[in-house]
């Protein structure tokens, strides 16, 4: 347990270390988050909460570097509710960088979320990504949805048909 306490708060550490005036500091308490890599992603989703810019900014990276598909739900949920528009912007890259596992987070909130002005213009830019091979005419449909008169109506229906013709339905 004691072991179990030092990794906490040495976690705790460097997600302070992230809003560190000091880069070089910041750097290292980056690269020390990513190499614990899914272990860490509570801590951070938790300190983001409370953050200002540059620390949201800088956990969004973390969370992007570290790579890990269980991530993909949290960069949705940035590119829904975060104000900075760099911010939701790194979130969809971190999408596009997971490839296939970001599709069913995604796809989900467009159904629940297609209100969302924010997830429908960073869910465009991950699916242009992604739409190739034989996720291309179920995501192309998708995009068309977002790109109509009306996508907060056509958006969700498109996206459940896509999740059904990817076989992603929960």
């Amino acid at each position: 347990m004691a072991g179990m306490k030092d990794s906490s708060s040495e976690i705790a550490e460097y997600i302070q270390a992230l809003n560190s005036p000091d880069y070089a500091a910041v750097q290292a308490a980056r690269r020390a988050l990513v190499a614990r890599g899914a272990q860490v992603v509570e801590a951070l989703w938790a300190a983001r909460d409370h953050a200002d810019d540059l620390l949201r900014w800088e956990i969004t990276r973390t969370l992007v570097e570290i790579r890990d598909p269980q991530v993909a739900d949290r960069l949705v949920q940035i590119m829904i509710d975060d104000p900075d528009p760099g911010i939701r912007w790194m979130a969809a890259e971190g999408l596009v960088s997971l490839g296939e596992a970001s599709l069913r987070p995604l796809l989900e909130a467009l159904v629940h979320h297609s209100d969302s002005a924010w997830l429908r213009q960073g869910a465009h830019h991950v699916l242009k990504a992604l739409a190739a091979g034989p996720r291309e005419s179920p995501l192309r449909l998708v995009l068309q949805a977002l790109e109509s008169m009306e996508p907060v109506l056509q958006v969700p229906l498109a996206a459940q048909q896509a999740l059904m013709s990817l076989g992603l339905l929960r």
